[in-house]
């Protein structure tokens, strides 16, 4: 049977706030699904769901058919998950801290020295095995996160923004490691738009704990992403709501929705202004812009489904 993530009219509530509302969402089979939505959307709520780590509200949760709640060893026997940034003990090499998350996960004596050389083997991490953690890079300590989900050779693996804070390289060096995984279900939540079009194969996007779509992104693509023209600025002191509306007051401009902490998604209007001239305008700003490109199809997509999250 293939790997499967599945949630059945899944909600959670926090009081009065409903951080997700009767999603239904099935995914089947070996890729990479890209997990997209506004901060506060509740992606990061239904990775902790599917992990055992909350339970939700109502509905229920099942990894390769096992609900959960129910039976949550037995659904995360063949799961492996990354949810935020965890911390490495910076005294510990990686070989031992994997040997420690061995013996935790019960992984047989046996077989334990060979999966950690496999894991690293696959991030590229071999030759610093018996290097202290506490002289690493973010981009080096993330790769040996990596390399923890895979210790038990899971089938389904859920990375919650896994290339968040790193440099370009550490980014670079993830997407990599990402897409080697291709023989797993690996279901992976991300602001980096690009990284998912590179990266996955279908893509789900979830707004207010609600889902919107899912499909191939080619699919999606196709049916959201016409009807305007987008680009993607960057900006050196990242994006705060007073710049996103400066933004969006420039001529012609009919939204601007943060994409990241840095990154804003420019929807225009061509007739009013050229792409040359909205490039004069923001730099008029002197906000401090640094980057300014078309936006891909997957980025003007999410700019038709998604609105402005507060």
């Amino acid at each position: 049977m293939s790997p499967s993530i599945e949630a059945r009219q899944l909600s959670k509530s926090y009081g009065q706030f409903a951080a997700l509302t009767k999603l239904d969402l099935k995914i089947q089979g070996t890729k990479c699904v890209g997990f997209l939505g506004p901060n506060g959307a509740g992606k990061t709520t239904t990775m902790k769901i599917l992990a055992g780590l909350i339970r939700a509200t109502e509905g229920t949760a099942l990894i390769n058919g096992v609900d959960v709640a129910k039976d949550k060893r037995g659904a995360l026997a063949s799961c492996s998950t990354l949810i935020e940034t965890p911390e490495i003990y910076p005294s510990l090499t990686p070989k031992e801290a994997l040997s420690m998350l061995c013996e935790i996960r019960g992984v047989p004596r046996g077989e334990r020295n060979k999966r950690i050389d496999e894991a690293l083997a696959r991030v590229k991490m071999s030759e610093w095995e018996n290097k202290k953690v506490g002289g690493f890079s973010k981009g080096m300590k993330q790769r040996v996160n990596v390399a923890s989900t895979l210790l038990s050779d899971p089938e389904v693996i859920i990375l919650d923004e896994p290339s968040t804070g790193l440099d370009p390289r550490g980014m670079s060096e993830v997407r990599d490691i990402v897409m080697s995984l291709k023989d797993r279900l690996v279901f992976m939540s991300s602001h980096l738009l690009a990284e998912v079009t590179e990266v996955c194969q279908e893509v789900a996007m979830i707004d207010h704990g609600k889902l919107l779509v899912y499909d191939t992104i080619e699919n999606v693509t196709g049916k959201f992403a016409g009807g305007g023209n987008a680009v993607e600025i960057g900006f050196a002191g990242g994006v705060d709501e007073p710049l996103r509306l400066r933004v969006s007051k420039l001529q012609g401009v009919s939204s601007a929705t943060r994409s990241n902490d840095r990154h804003l998604i420019v929807k225009f209007d061509h007739a009013a202004v050229t792409q040359d001239k909205l490039l004069e305008l923001v730099a008029g700003l002197k906000a401090g812009a640094l980057t300014f490109a078309p936006a891909s199809g997957l980025e003007d997509a999410y700019l038709s489904l998604i609105k402005e999250t507060l």
